[in-house]
């Protein structure tokens, strides 16, 4: 495959807790869209305890430095949060709110992205106002969410030992997620690149007869 055709996906979300039914949804995902073709970065949980947001200050530690690069580099973002209490939780959206760092951007934010959304919660309540939430979010940055979302009810055991995921549906929704944000990143790219391609010239350069006056008698 083109190197050019081959979109960064990022993976952003989790808990604090390492190995977290979130972080291994996410992780299931991405692993969808290697193999759909493209490249992937994950950020996960532990690698998301940043500063509290504050727009007032231009310093970033290091791991802050590090996710405003990748949101900067990649094609396509998927989100994954635990449903805190009806919504998102406080990790994911600061994390999130690090995209105000692009606010001068030729992309700012993450417009024209395609965002994946997944959404782990103890019951479905709070699995749907959490990716409501999420949705109005991935909008409000400027970016497409994917028709389909991966909404999982962790009150049942979802992954083994090993991270597999054990629900067929689940599994099914997750690689779905990561497919249509690769499909759509390559589409974005590929506008790109034939855009900047230089127009087509004729067999035979600028007025070289055509068809039908070769035609005639």
């Amino acid at each position: 495959m083109h190197q050019a055709l081959r979109p960064l996906i990022l993976g952003i979300g989790g808990t604090p807790r390492a190995g977290s039914s979130t972080e291994r949804a996410l992780a299931l995902s991405l692993k969808a869209a290697a193999e759909a073709g493209a490249d992937t970065l994950l950020i996960s949980g532990p690698e998301l305890m940043l500063p509290m947001y504050n727009p007032g200050k231009t310093e970033r530690s290091p791991e802050a430095a590090r996710l405003v690069d990748a949101f900067r580099r990649c094609h396509g973002v998927i989100v994954a949060s635990p449903a805190y209490h009806g919504t998102l939780s406080g990790l994911v959206k600061n994390a999130l709110d690090y995209t105000e760092d692009l606010r001068t951007d030729d992309r700012v934010y993450f417009d024209g992205l395609a965002v994946g959304l997944i959404v782990c919660a103890g019951g479905w309540q709070a699995g749907g106002q959490t990716l409501a939430t999420l949705r109005g979010i991935a909008h409000a940055l400027r970016g497409w969410p994917t028709p389909l979302a991966a909404m999982l009810n962790t009150s049942t055991r979802l992954f083994d030992d090993a991270g597999e995921c054990l629900d067929l549906s689940s599994k099914f929704q997750l690689q779905a997620v990561g497919q249509q944000v690769v499909e759509f990143a390559r589409m974005k790219i590929g506008a790109r690149v034939e855009a900047a391609a230089p127009p087509h010239t004729p067999m035979g350069g600028p007025g070289a007869p055509s068809r039908l006056s070769l035609s005639r008698g």
